[in-house]
């Protein structure tokens, strides 16, 4: 049962001006589409091959690197194109109230998001994650998560940033600060919310 790439949940030029057209195109159809098909080519044939998604993620890292690298990077991806939408809106309900009891505003989650992901060396991803019910900020390396066993600080991810540079360098060149301060216009929050009512 081969995985495939998931159709992005609108046009690739949706989220403009923050997230410019060729770049959702060249992400999406060539970065994801490359660790889909990698994916599939390290498990064919082996034991891993009738696997869920989750549960080659989960086990990441007594399985090959091949697995790890690329089952992240299709699982990172799925979930990162559906946090993303033009009408984003705000948190609201127990969402809101969680950010504001852990962080204590929005924008103090904002900040520490943004550091998170502005100082994740090389690439990687930030992450706003659920862990023994509360939420916190992490990073991680390459394309691997917080579901991983690797994985330094494990939670389960409610929202997850693309700090590599194919996420944003034909727009923002090496200004990835710039590219966390646009990414905030277009976070679809009722997803946010949808993963962290799941989280808990």
């Amino acid at each position: 049962m081969a995985f495939t790439l998931p159709a992005l949940p609108y046009a690739p030029e949706a989220l403009e001006p923050h997230i410019d057209k060729q770049t959702m195109e060249i992400h999406h159809g060539k970065h994801h589409q490359a660790y889909v098909d990698n994916l599939n080519k390290a498990i064919a044939g082996t034991e891993h091959e009738n696997k869920s998604l989750e549960e080659l993620v989960k086990n990441a890292g007594s399985i090959s690197p091949a697995v790890r690298n690329n089952g992240g990077g299709h699982w990172n991806h799925s979930f990162f194109w559906e946090l993303l939408s033009a009408n984003g809106g705000q948190p609201s309900g127990k969402l809101a109230e969680a950010i504001n009891s852990a962080f204590g505003s929005l924008e103090a989650l904002q900040e520490k998001v943004s550091t998170a992901g502005a100082t994740r060396f090389g690439s990687g991803w930030a992450w706003v994650i659920v862990k023994d019910g509360k939420l916190e900020v992490s990073s991680t390396p390459n394309q691997d998560n917080p579901l991983m066993d690797v994985a330094e600080v494990k939670g389960t991810p409610i929202l997850g940033i693309d700090v590599w540079e194919h996420a944003y360098y034909l727009k923002y060149q090496n200004k990835r600060p710039d590219y966390l301060k646009a990414i905030w216009n277009v976070i679809n929050w009722s997803k946010v919310a949808e993963h962290y009512e799941a989280a808990l």
